[in-house]
């Protein structure tokens, strides 16, 4: 117990140490017990990251600050109202067909199903396939019981929606105009010998911007070659398993697995056992490969340096720390770990120890 005793005192005697502990265990809490609550805080400091590196390229260009916010947010607002006004209601649309589908392709799925220990006696049997049904009926009964409370709540969850859109245009016009006032801000509460957490606020900026900025465009391509690929095979629902496909890619490993399930049920309730529920299986595992193989290292290769051990290690703890957003965050705040790391002193007390 000795040399952890040493090294705890050795350690935190230090000022700059000190901080750092004492601002992460802030930000940790503020996390679990008021994360829900500032949902729009989060989503527009997301993507005025996304944003504030164009508005830099601008003023290198030489365009005054102010002026490249404005040009920069009111692109960034026409474009979100094009994307609202065109791919919104297609999607309300393909859900709402999904959704006046669902018992009739219930139906569908189960008939292919009883057929498959005919047809494939040595692979699977009738056992299997009743107990599939089972799970499968169990599920759709789950979520139709959810749709009255839905209905009852759409009109406020709508409200609610416009809200937090205004809200959090104001704040990532403000985040992005008001930078450097909102850093000095918070400059003023800290000491002024604060290189440590200096150190590992430059790295985590600097890594979490390249990595929102990149996701960014990952899931814009990775979407709209989904939907190209998928349109032109003939696929149903194919503007809505091009969102969800592009979305997947912000939970790396897991969310193109969990994808592939409503790929192949809409496929296989399409076409059954067929080539064409081959081709679209096929499609969509050479998309997640050019992903993960292609894309992905070139928008990534020097922005997080982590381990895929270290990421899905991250996955599993911050998931189960903090359930969805857990995961949705999980990189950034893997960056964030790794920062703090690399920053931390190495004192003579943890030599020895190592």
């Amino acid at each position: 117990m000795k040399p952890i005793s040493d090294w705890f005192r050795q350690t935190f005697s230090d000022p700059q140490v000190l901080l750092l502990t004492v601002i992460l265990l802030v930000m940790v809490a503020a996390i679990m017990f008021v994360a829900n609550m500032i949902a729009p805080v989060i989503a527009a400091l997301v993507i005025a990251f996304l944003l504030d590196g164009v508005v830099e390229r601008l003023k290198r260009l030489g365009v005054s600050h102010i002026v490249a916010v404005n040009v920069v947010f009111v692109c960034f607002f026409l474009v979100s109202l094009l994307l609202i006004l065109g791919l919104m209601p297609v999607l309300v649309r393909q859900v709402a067909q999904f959704v006046r589908q669902a018992p009739e392709m219930s139906l569908e799925l189960q008939a292919l199903l009883l057929r498959l220990p005919k047809n494939y006696p040595d692979l699977i049997t009738e056992e299997q396939v009743h107990g599939l049904i089972a799970d499968l009926g169990r599920t759709i009964v789950g979520g139709a019981r959810l749709l009255p409370s839905l209905a009852g709540t759409s009109v406020v969850t709508l409200l609610t929606a416009i809200v937090y859109i205004i809200l959090v245009l104001l704040l990532v016009f403000f985040m992005i105009k008001d930078k450097r006032k909102i850093i000095v801000w918070i400059n003023g509460f800290l000491p002024r010998e604060r290189e440590l957490t200096t150190d590992v606020w430059r790295q985590v900026n600097r890594q979490i911007g390249n990595y929102v900025r990149g996701k960014f465009w990952e899931i814009l391509i990775v979407g709209v070659m989904t939907y190209v690929v998928f349109a032109a095979l003939g696929v149903n629902f194919s503007a809505l398993l091009a969102v969800i496909t592009g979305l997947s890619v912000l939970i790396p490993y897991v969310g193109a697995a969990a994808v592939t399930l409503p790929v192949a049920v809409v496929g296989f309730v399409q076409w059954g056992l067929s080539m064409e529920f081959l081709y679209v299986l096929v499609a969509y595992g050479i998309i997640q490969a050019l992903d993960g193989n292609l894309l992905a290292p070139l928008l990534f290769s020097e922005v997080v340096d982590l381990h895929p051990i270290a990421i899905i290690v991250a996955i599993l703890i911050f998931g189960g720390l903090w359930g969805f957003w857990g995961v949705f965050f999980a990189i950034p705040l893997a960056t964030v770990v790794q920062a703090v790391l690399r920053a931390w002193p190495r004192t003579t007390v943890w030599r020895k120890l190592i």
